[in-house]
């Protein structure tokens, strides 16, 4: 009957194949979900060498989803004119060679032309984005015979891949990050992605064409074995290394995507090397003399170098600290000599929610210090997190953090003016180039200190403090504090732009 719904769409339209309609399923939700894998273990691979900052995921994002749109539409074009069972099992294959190969290409394009790495990066993600993505139409391609079916399958084969792409992405958020390396991970995913390859076209076109690239996949593992890295460890969050300090037997530095975190002496804790925390330790050694003890919350763990120092020389001394990366807390237990002494109590937990679990005027002493990348995590920038902060706070309680800016120190300005709307007092402490340097006029970047609280605190004898341990730093406050900030923004849980305030950042010189 002409008309009927039943027909077929075009004379000459290839039947499907041999291609069923789990097949079609299982191929679909795969390479949907190899697509979100290879997304989120880029941002993994690249923190190293770019940091892990709202530009560097915004890069990546928008790579992937160019990936995917430009496969979708190349993949559903390509598929009109070419018979589709050619397409599926080079498609595979093809990316699942370059993502077994990315960690050894990204790795020595960082080490040995790295201005090529962006470049690189961007095809990484691009071409086995836009190969998998195109699996999608050329397979809806083959499971369309008749106009009837047209509906349902482009409806039942977006459904799987939409949830194959949620599948893996929660499948690398929770489980895979945690228990592997991003090299093995992609290595593994280029593995299982030629293997599928082949079986795809053994059942559509009854022969294999790709054991050129399964060769390709294993060289690729190899490479990446023995490709240079910055990493000793890869943790949930982070590249980790730690670096022995030739100069004394017992120094370690703790390295985090590139940049030195923490510094620790794991024979002698009281040794400080970054000027930053000797700075951190020159007001609370003048706020509370004599070798009080506190009870302390750090947000931010890194090499746990402050509460080590408070245990050795204020006896009694409880440290609860928020560290969100379990991988640096065991290499503070591995690697850093850190043993289950009474005192430091590490929670592997995000610094804002371990704030809020704080019972009320509970703490001497708020010491923030936490970085993701050379950014800090912006939620705990704001007036909201800074007055849950006071809140914990007893009312000769301070807050000391650190912070780190460049340019014309537009993010410092912003936190320190946001804390000058919590607390009553609030100090500056830095270089004496930076703490005087108007807006006109730029930083080559580094470290600072602010000190918040309700009560007054000897300025003068810190800064003795200060000298004596040949920080070379110097304190603002009052006008002069007042006219730094000049009209800086303060920031809020609804505005808070913490990474475009830093704007690009090279690495510093002390963190």
């Amino acid at each position: 009957m002409t008309g009927s719904s039943s027909a077929p769409l075009a004379e000459g339209t290839p039947d499907s194949g041999g291609l069923g309609s789990r097949a079609a399923a299982a191929l679909v939700f795969g390479s949907s979900a190899a697509v979100l894998v290879v997304e989120i273990v880029a941002l993994r691979l690249l923190a190293p060498y770019l940091g892990l900052t709202l530009e560097t995921s915004t890069m990546v994002i928008g790579i992937a989803l160019t990936a995917i749109a430009a496969g979708s539409w190349l993949g559903g074009r390509v598929a009109d004119q070419v018979d589709p069972r050619r397409l599926l099992g080079p498609s595979l294959g093809v990316s699942g060679a370059v993502v077994a190969l990315t960690p050894a290409v990204l790795r020595t394009t960082a080490e040995w032309a790295p201005a090529m790495l962006l470049l690189i990066a961007a095809l990484s993600v691009l071409l086995p984005g836009a190969l998998l993505s195109a699996v999608t139409p050329v397979v809806t391609k083959l499971r369309l015979t008749t106009i009837a079916e047209t509906g349902t399958v482009v409806g039942r084969l977006s459904g799987v891949g939409t949830v194959g792409a949620i599948f893996g992405t929660v499948l690398t958020g929770f489980v895979l990050i945690s228990r592997w390396p991003v090299s093995g991970i992609l290595v593994g995913l280029g593995v299982l992605l030629v293997v599928g390859s082949a079986l795809v076209e053994w059942r559509v076109r009854g022969w294999i064409s790709t054991p050129a690239l399964i060769l390709v996949v294993v060289a690729g593992g190899l490479a990446g074995s023995v490709a240079p890295g910055a990493c000793d460890t890869e943790t949930r969050y982070h590249c980790a290394r730690v670096v022995a300090d030739p100069d004394r037997v017992g120094g370690r530095t703790l390295v985090l995507d590139g940049l030195r975190h923490s510094y620790v002496d794991i024979d002698d804790p009281t040794f400080l090397k970054f000027e930053y925390v000797r700075a951190i330790a020159s007001v609370v050694d003048t706020a509370y003399p004599g070798g009080e003890s506190l009870t302390a919350h750090h947000l931010g763990g890194g090499g746990l170098t402050l509460p080590r120092y408070l245990a050795a020389t204020r006896s009694g001394t409880h440290s609860v600290v928020s560290e969100i990366d379990s991988g640096v807390v065991r290499i503070n237990h591995d690697q850093l000599g850190l043993t289950p002494q009474a005192g430091i109590d590490v929670r592997t937990e995000d610094g804002r929610l371990g704030l809020r679990r704080l019972a009320t005027n509970s703490r001497d002493l708020v010491v923030g210090d936490a970085f993701g990348g050379v950014s800090v995590p912006w939620h705990l920038t704001t007036v909201e997190a800074m007055t849950d902060v006071r809140r914990v706070l007893d009312e000769d309680g301070l807050y000391i953090a650190n912070l780190i800016d460049h340019g014309a120190l537009e993010f410092a300005r912003a936190e320190v003016a946001t804390l000058a709307e919590t607390f009553e007092h609030v100090v500056l402490i830095g270089e004496p180039g930076d703490i005087g340097l108007s807006r006109t006029t730029t930083s080559k970047g580094g470290n600072m200190v602010v000190l918040a609280s309700d009560r007054r605190v000897d300025l003068r004898a810190t800064q003795e403090a200060l000298d004596a341990r040949r920080t070379g730093w110097r304190i603002a406050s009052g006008d002069d504090l007042t006219s730094w900030i000049d009209d800086a923004q303060v920031l809020t849980d609804d505005y808070a732009p913490v990474d475009q305030l830093l704007q690009p950042y090279g690495p510093p010189s002390s963190q």
